[in-house]
């Protein structure tokens, strides 16, 4: 497996873990009965649950961005040293992103974002070269 594939399983299980962490501070917050209910009144999470859900909301946005440039740089056939340590920046930024929007790490959030994204951005353009 290549290092940029690597990097997207474990991103997707970091994804895993984020969902976990959610569905049980949110639990906690609305309570089981609301959590096993069809959820036809929707309830505003706060506090860390709601950290948690925009976390992971902005999770699968980047997910699914980072999953492209990857199977880009597969199909392509242009996997290499550069694109691994692309792939490991992105990894690194998802792994701090989460305790940094839950426990509001500002701006180091936005700062920590904005390197997922440009390693993001570089795979794409990698991959077109």
């Amino acid at each position: 497996m290549t290092p940029e594939l690597t990097a997207l399983v474990l991103v997707a299980l970091l994804q895993v873990a984020t969902f976990v962490a959610y569905s049980i501070t949110a639990q906690m917050q609305v309570g089981r009965g609301y959590a096993l209910s069809p959820r036809d009144t929707p309830r505003t999470l706060t506090g860390k649950a709601g950290r948690l859900q925009r976390t992971m909301a902005n999770s699968f946005e980047a997910l699914i961005l980072f999953a492209i440039a990857v199977m880009a740089v597969t199909y392509a056939d242009k996997s290499g040293g550069a694109t691994a340590i692309a792939s490991a920046l992105f990894l690194i930024a998802r792994v701090l992103y989460v305790p940094a929007y839950v426990w509001g790490w500002t701006p180091w959030r936005s700062l920590i974002w904005l390197v997922g994204l440009f390693a993001t951005v570089f795979l794409l353009i990698w991959s077109l070269l």
